[in-house]
């Protein structure tokens, strides 16, 4: 897609922009959304994103929707991370949503992709204290009783925005095979038997405990087919994907034009420090690397939409490693770059950096991507 947005998109793309710059466009502003930064998810906020209807941007219409295709939703997150909007709730509930969207009863996706667009939160549940890249290894187990209800116990482990979820999508062990033996369940929030604990991180309070002690579930809870919880999340990694890569792409532009802004201005040796070839050359080569990302990610978001049922392993891969390892080194350069105020917390460059650096992990780890695109070529 490179540069070349539909008319529509362009729009679009301009108005959440303008929200951007309108709501929270000073850092006095963004202070008061987020508690000093403290919290990535403002729900007021959120609830205005709701009412402009941009929360539905990729999904269908018959479910409140605006029936956008992948490259919309990318062009959403993009924009949101990089006018550093506090909806860091959209992105778990966007990954989820398109689970549901898949593999939902007709009752569950009314329900859940009808509360997306409305502002609503949602999470999905996989890692846990001994399975996180590994995540056939997991063993929070569900058993069906005599009844048909299903009894869950287990625990779950950096859930992003379980805190403030609607429901959480868990996936559980429902028999011993590693693979074949997963189910993905609806869990609402306010279940009994389900606790959850707030992780203290770099980035504030984004990610949980999730513990669960004899949690009863009606046999109608089931997302897709017992024993099928695999085959479905491996379904689901474009979009996973994809969604991360488009923010942390928004992120690494923002921080490579505040790294720009400064330079510009900040004087040393009577010239701006920008002048030197040693920053010049650095704006330089980070300027060619997020250019390479934005038709990268936009390229492949196109390719999913015109081929929704295929998978794509290491496109996506590749956008997400690329993505979130140039958003890392914007930030980590930006910082080289203001010196002392690159660490100030007065700036946002340090915030970039807390942001970024956890990309890398999420959602599949840089070194898990360069697996899965080396076993694409049959190594």
């Amino acid at each position: 897609m490179g540069s070349r947005l539909t008319p529509e998109q362009s729009d679009f793309v301009a108005a959440v922009r303008d929200f951007a710059k309108r709501e929270c466009g000073t850092r006095e502003l963004r202070d008061a959304l987020t508690g000093g930064g403290r919290h990535p998810h403002n729900a007021e906020l959120y609830g205005r994103l709701a009412e402009l209807g941009w929360l539905g941007v990729c999904l269908p219409e018959e479910y409140g929707g605006s029936g956008g295709g992948l490259a919309d939703a990318c062009l959403f997150l993009e924009e949101t991370s990089y006018g550093m909007i506090p909806a860091g709730g959209f992105v778990t509930s966007v990954i989820t949503a398109k689970a549901y969207e898949r593999f939902g009863t007709e009752r569950q996706k009314r329900q859940v992709l009808t509360d997306v667009g409305r502002g609503r939160v949602l999470a999905i549940a996989m890692s846990e204290p001994g399975a996180g890249s590994d995540v056939g290894a997991l063993s929070c187990r569900a058993r069906q009783g005599p009844d048909g209800d299903w009894l869950i116990d287990g625990q779950k482990t950096w859930i992003s925005n379980a805190h403030l979820a609607d429901s959480i999508l868990l996936v559980a062990r429902t028999s011993g095979d590693k693979h074949a033996g997963l189910t993905m369940f609806h869990v609402p929030a306010g279940t009994p038997g389900v606790e959850i604990r707030g992780i203290e991180t770099m980035g504030g309070r984004e990610v949980n405990d999730v513990h669960l002690t004899g949690v009863r579930l009606p046999a109608d809870s089931v997302v897709g087919d017992v024993d099928a919880g695999w085959r479905q999340l491996m379904a689901g990694l474009n979009h996973e994907r994809l969604f991360l890569a488009a923010s942390m792409l928004g992120l690494a532009r923002r921080a490579f034009d505040d790294a720009v802004g400064y330079v510009r201005e900040r004087e040393q040796f009577g010239r701006p420090v920008g002048s030197f070839q040693a920053l010049r050359h650095r704006i330089a080569d980070l300027a060619t690397e997020i250019e390479c990302t934005r038709l990268l990610v936009r390229e492949v978001a196109l390719d999913c939409d015109a081929e929704p049922e295929r998978l794509f392993p290491r496109e996506a891969s590749m956008a997400k490693l690329k993505a979130t390892e140039t958003a890392k080194r914007a930030a980590l350069e930006g910082m080289q770059m203001m010196g002392g105020y690159g660490y100030a917390t007065e700036y946002d460059m340090e915030r970039h950096l807390r942001a970024a650096v956890v990309s890398t992990v999420y959602g599949g780890t840089s070194e898990i991507q360069r697996d899965v695109i080396g076993k694409t070529y049959g190594l």
